[in-house]
């Protein structure tokens, strides 16, 4: 991974276990260093507010065996139900689906590290064995890149702040290369685009997104926003060979977030709708 600005970190992810039938490792182990306590770091990863400020809504019941939510959408459907498995803040907090439901688990430490910065390691476990687990293993590898760069941008430039988000998304038919690159044109960029440039995302009539891209490769766009307000964007296009999940998600600060979310994304999803 390209450092986000300032952190001058390289992220890092490793195996953590293997099969005898699959290459595909069972658990997800990545770590990034990020700006913060050890306290400021906790209430990030922890804690509803900090989680839905990079990551997607959550709400967090901050105990032991208390509930955690989460959101990716409107409808009952998108509601993903989870427990806290374990709390010891500001250090560790393991996330899971409930005793005896098994499924994923997302077991998050914070390290404190030099010159008021920590290591937040994930470790995502609880895969299967076969094709759909390898998929999905697959996908949750890119998506926890991008979301640990958001991780990031956050605590650099947005710590101890809220943000509203607005999270489009649609399936697309073709190759991930090829979407990739058709999104892209459709935006008004292409896949030459370089960390440090200066991008404005356009879309017919939605309002334009506009800012510092902090990472760039294929599938995965990561910017620092300054139009339609300060904030954070990724956009991603995830997949197989036959259909790709493509999400034009950011974040937004400041007083005026939870309107701009309520007339903008309505305007994000139909511009991909009508790519579907």
């Amino acid at each position: 991974m390209v450092a986000s600005p300032g952190t001058g970190t390289a992220e890092l992810d490793s195996v953590t276990s293997m099969t005898a039938e699959s290459e595909i490792p069972r658990s997800i182990d990545m770590s990034v260093e990020v700006v913060g306590t050890a306290s400021d770091v906790w209430t990030a990863v922890a804690t509803g507010p900090g989680i839905s400020a990079w990551y997607v809504p959550h709400v967090v019941e901050e105990y032991a065996g208390g509930v955690a939510t989460a959101s990716f959408g409107s409808g009952p459907e998108m509601q993903v139900p989870g427990r806290v498995a374990l709390w010891d803040p500001p250090r560790r907090i393991l996330f899971d689906g409930g005793e005896g439901v098994g499924g994923l688990t997302f077991d998050w430490l914070v390290e404190p590290g030099a010159n008021g910065t920590c290591v937040v390691r994930l470790i995502n476990g609880g895969f299967g064995e076969g094709g759909p687990w390898d998929d999905q293993y697959a996908d949750m590898v890119g998506g926890w890149k991008l979301f640990m760069t958001n991780l990031q941008m956050h605590l650099e430039h947005f710590m101890g702040q809220q943000a509203s988000s607005m999270l489009p998304m649609t399936m697309l038919p073709g190759g991930r290369e090829s979407v990739w690159r058709e999104l892209l044109g459709d935006l008004g960029t292409d896949e030459n685009v370089a960390v440090g440039d200066r991008v404005v995302v356009i879309a017919n009539e939605a309002q334009p997104l506009a800012g510092t891209v902090v990472k760039s490769d294929m599938g995965r766009l990561s910017m620092l926003l300054d139009s339609p307000c300060a904030g954070t964007a990724l956009i991603a296009a995830e997949g197989g060979s036959d259909h790709v999940s493509v999400s034009i998600w950011s974040y937004l600060y400041g007083a005026d977030r939870a309107e701009m979310v309520a007339t903008y994304e309505p305007q994000w999803q139909q511009w991909l709708a009508a790519r579907a």
